[in-house]
């Protein structure tokens, strides 16, 4: 008997060992990224790199003030009309539609979320640009928010179906209506889990440049019109990483190192509204 227990104790730390080497092993490759990223990248961080435009190819200096606030504008957009169908989805599906249906938009949104993003930029280009006859920021958006909308209504409709039936249960007792039901009590308890989920979808696109190089395709000129050509930083890291110029590539080292602490913080917040919210529960 001792000696059994001494032999399944020493197969439990072998294997211990294993998984321990296999976790180091997984995390090794981010941290190397990270650290080649900020090596190569905090070296363009500048206010320049915030306030000022591109120079042409190959003068020294200028910066990524187009890219970041064509970004915003695009992501913004997309996040705008991505987020409530998504969470409007959600809803139907988990609250009103028959499960014959429910399983077909799962499934529907599964698949949807795994197709690759150049596929929904192309889609886009189909559907915006062509009737459009012009690239356009609003076309990198709707390529966005097609990227972002399987992402919401999965992630939403978990949240909505870990809110207990005995509340929407109280709520019909109480003669209340089912539209009423979802918006006051099923969508209110889901809340922190739905805008974790959604600040995680935006995470997810702001970094996509497939899309961006059928629907916004980039510009080196400052423009906010959402029926312009208009640059964003993934395709603009894009576009310096493979050009001959030192100068662009040292902005495209920045970009990136812009687009790594965004999404950085994005994962963040959802972690903090996670924990506050853990946290109004237990007290």
């Amino acid at each position: 008997m001792t000696q059994s227990h001494g032999l399944r104790k020493f197969h439990g730390r072998i294997m211990e060992g294993v998984c321990l080497v296999a976790a180091i092993a997984a995390v090794i490759p981010l941290f190397a990224f990270l650290w080649h990223l900020v090596a190569m990248g905090a070296s363009s961080f500048s206010l320049a790199l915030f306030t000022k435009l591109p120079l042409p190819p190959g003068e020294v200096g200028g910066g990524l003030k187009n890219a970041i606030l064509g970004s915003l504008l695009v992501v913004g957009t997309a996040t705008v009309v991505g987020i409530p169908i998504g969470i409007g989805a959600a809803v139907f599906m988990t609250e009103f539609a028959k499960p014959a249906v429910t399983s077909a938009l799962r499934f529907a949104c599964d698949v949807l979320s795994g197709v690759p993003s150049i596929v929904m930029g192309l889609l886009a280009y189909q559907i915006v640009v062509r009737p459009m006859h012009h690239f356009s920021a609003f076309s990198g958006s709707i390529a966005l928010a097609f990227i972002m909308m399987p992402v919401v209504v999965i992630t939403s409709q978990e949240m909505l179906r870990l809110v207990p039936h005995s509340l929407r249960e109280a709520g019909h007792a109480l003669g209340i209506p089912a539209w009423r039901i979802a918006a006051s009590i099923s969508l209110r308890a889901a809340a922190p889990g739905i805008l974790t989920g959604a600040i995680l979808s935006i995470s997810r696109i702001a970094g996509e440049t497939a899309p961006m190089l059928f629907t916004s395709f980039g510009n080196p000129f400052l423009s906010l019109d959402p029926k312009a050509p208009i640059a964003t930083l993934p395709h603009t890291i894009f576009t310096y990483a493979i050009s001959p110029y030192d100068d662009w590539h040292r902005l495209a080292w920045g970009g990136a190192l812009i687009l790594v602490l965004g999404i950085l913080g994005a994962t963040l917040l959802s972690r903090f509204i996670l924990w506050w919210h853990q946290r109004s529960l237990n007290s």
